[in-house]
């Protein structure tokens, strides 16, 4: 109490009302190969669409499509989904400069690398957001004066071109002055646009606008006795209201013609399925580094973009200009130049547009087994930074380190026991794995399936911290128009996810009631009743299909080899409830003093829990002992504060007996219930 030197009364709060909090339980982690999207950062998804958006259709691949599936196979059932994009050998990024060896991971390797200038210049004027071929169909297009935009008489024609021609000749200098795509009118018809489709010395190859493929001149043009004007306009001038010029933030300092239009478009057709279809446009952004929006928000092309787009990243600025506005490169491309400085050094721009077309983007290889647990241990490892309930290890084909994916036993092992490993050190989420495609699919005898996955399930870690299913699922492919084999892992981790959502963590997942999959259209193992019996044995939950009751998780084991408590899903995870939450609650008792108030308020914050938890079906009983006989002077002296709490689990059924017993008339059926 603070010193008082007259009467008076002060007034404090001490707060009694500590809980145990609520803990997530539904989150999955996934780590594996998609075609777009950042590599080497988590992000969290909350559906299918979030997925696509994020990461886009799975390649018209196996791999591709048995690691894509398998998150969004989790998505069906849960709400979160942590991904990573593993960074395998051979990803790279699309870039303006075409080299075959520029990766580009996220957002944060950009800030580092390209807008702080270590790297600028390196990969062109732009480079994809995000590595893969994806980033080869983009192009980025920009337009920086009034002429690039629009031009009356920008070159002429002295050929005699007659009707239906599909080049232009006599076209001086048809390279420099025009490009390809752009929009062109000649003065003697005015009303028919071309588009051009190539250029070559005095050649201009063409098309006619609004009219049938192949169509060439509506009108004959000769320019032989009199050259014939032709007028140009940006190929991309319909989405702009006007050409660029002076910004308002550039007018306000006396800078003049700061603006540029910005046009990033799927020039191959592979985002659309139509080709040069415009994905983004950012109209008058600067060519200033400090220009503002109306908003006060940076207005540089390059942050705007930056901020903004879903396909690309600026680069850096190019190098090599000579100064010519035609044949030169962008000017104000070069270095960073604000509204002050321009005043006296103007900016350089362009009388045609800048077209950059992207390539040197490649998805690279299946990822090595080091590879994938490289990403788990980096990304899902610490269990203090990142909150997951489910490691979903996907599919175990690998590369072999030439390209060539494989899926061997040895690869299998590893991964499992890995997953298994971070699972056991973070001891708040479980490793969810299948078997080997090559145990199941394509394997014709019944008793030789059981047998792989047998053998396999032996290789991995007796734990209780993992999960295995029997199953390959063969699910229809929406986005490549087919059907393809997925491990079950991804939907059995969702089943856990929903038994949760449905009723609570210490519910097994399995049976008719809450291991329903959805969407398998057939499985390539459907265990009989005596491999069901050799699979429950080996550790390995069945996947049955019943015929008109549909595809069920029939078993709830863990992969704990020794006769345990734990040896059941519900158990394990309902300890990693409790413990989780409680262990979150006992935070707050750090720093405290350890006496008696101090352990009569946690046991007030933990047995509420627990009766909760009870009450909820997740207990038999319980117990908290935390007071004087466990927290001995020497406890004390030690700074240690120790709680036990006892608990008795509820178990699931796992063996059902129907005795139907005949009884002789007249006999009380109380006479005869001990016979049974």
């Amino acid at each position: 109490m603070a010193f008082q030197v007259s009467p008076g009364v002060q007034v404090k709060e001490i707060d009694l009302t500590n809980v145990v909090p609520a803990v997530s339980s539904t989150t999955g982690a996934f780590a594996g190969t998609f075609q777009w999207g950042p590599v080497d950062e988590v992000v969290t998804i909350s559906d299918q669409k979030g997925l696509v958006e994020n990461f886009h259709e799975p390649a018209n691949t196996n791999g591709a499509a048995e690691d894509y599936y398998s998150a969004e196979g989790f998505l069906r059932y849960g709400s979160s989904l942590r991904v990573v994009r593993i960074n395998s050998t051979g990803l790279f990024s699309a870039n303006s400069a075409g080299h075959a060896t520029t990766l580009l991971k996220n957002s944060d390797e950009y800030v580092q690398s390209y807008r702080s200038g270590a790297l600028s210049g390196t990969a062109g004027r732009w480079v994809a957001r995000h590595a893969g071929v994806l980033g080869n169909s983009l192009k980025v297009s920009v337009c920086s004066t009034a002429t690039a935009f629009e031009e009356d008489n920008a070159g002429t024609t002295t050929g005699n071109n007659a009707v239906g021609a599909l080049s232009v000749t006599g076209v001086a200098n048809a390279t420099t002055l025009f490009r390809v795509r752009d929009i062109i009118t000649f003065d003697n018809h005015v009303g028919q646009e071309y588009r051009i489709t190539a250029s070559s010395g005095t050649t201009l190859t063409i098309e006619a606008i609004n009219q049938p493929a192949n169509t060439g001149l509506t009108t004959a043009v000769d320019g032989s006795g009199t050259p014939v004007n032709i007028n140009r306009k940006w190929e991309f001038h319909s989405f702009f209201d006007k050409a660029p010029g002076t910004s308002a933030s550039a007018a306000a300092v006396g800078a003049t013609l700061d603006e540029c239009h910005v046009v990033v478009s799927d020039e191959d057709g592979v985002w659309t399925g139509t080709q040069n279809e415009v994905l983004e446009v950012f109209p008058f952004v600067s060519l200033a580094s400090d220009a503002k929006d109306a908003q006060g928000a940076s207005n540089y092309y390059r942050d705007v973009i930056e901020r903004s787009s879903e396909y690309v990243y600026w680069a850096g600025h190019s190098t090599g200009d000579d100064g010519s506005p035609v044949s030169g490169t962008h000017d104000s491309a070069n270095e960073h130049r604000t509204l002050a400085e321009s005043l006296s050094d103007a900016f350089g721009v362009m009388e045609l547009p800048i077209n950059d077309s992207l390539s040197g983007g490649n998805n690279g290889r299946m990822p090595t087994a080091a590879e994938k647990f490289g990403a788990w241990s980096t990304h899902f490892g610490d269990a203090e930074t990142v909150d997951i309930s489910f490691l979903i290890v996907g599919s175990s084909r690998t590369d072999n380190g030439s390209g060539t994916e494989q899926d061997i036993l040895a690869d299998w092992t590893t991964l499992t026991n890995q997953a298994i490993l971070l699972c056991e050190n973070r001891k708040d989420c479980m490793a969810i794995v299948s078997p080997r495609k090559n145990d199941v699919v394509g394997v014709t005898s019944e008793s030789t399936q059981s047998a792989n996955v047998i053998a396999s399930a032996n290789t991995a870690t007796s734990s209780s911290y993992s999960v295995m299913d029997s199953g390959w699922l063969y699910i229809y492919e929406r986005y490549n128009d087919k059907y393809c084999w997925i491990p079950g892992n991804g939907h059995t981790a969702g089943l856990m996810a929903r038994s949760d959502l449905l009723r609570d963590p210490w519910f097994s997942p399995a049976g008719f009631s809450r291991g329903q999959y959805l969407g398998v259209t057939k499985l390539a193992f459907n265990p009989s009743q005596s491999s069901r019996d050799d699979l429950y044995s080996a550790r390995v939950n069945p996947i049955v299909t019943f015929p008109g009751q549909g595809t069920v998780l029939f078993g709830d084991k863990t992969m704990l080899s020794t006769p345990s408590a734990f040896d059941r899903i519900n158990v394990r995870r309902l300890f990693i409830v409790l413990e989780k939450a409680i262990a979150t609650a006992a935070k707050a008792q750090l720093f405290e003093f350890n006496d008696a108030f101090t352990r009569a308020q946690f046991r007030a914050a933990v047995e509420p829990f627990l009766r909760d938890v009870k009450n909820r079906r997740g207990l038999v009983d319980f117990s908290v002992l935390c007071d004087e006989t466990n927290n001995t002077d020497s406890v004390i002296d030690r700074n240690e504060f120790v709680c036990s709490i006892f608990v008795k689990p509820n178990r699931s059924i796992n063996f059902i007996t129907l005795n139907f017993v005949a009884a002789r008339s007249g006999v009380e059926f109380s006479e005869i219930y001990g016979a049974v």
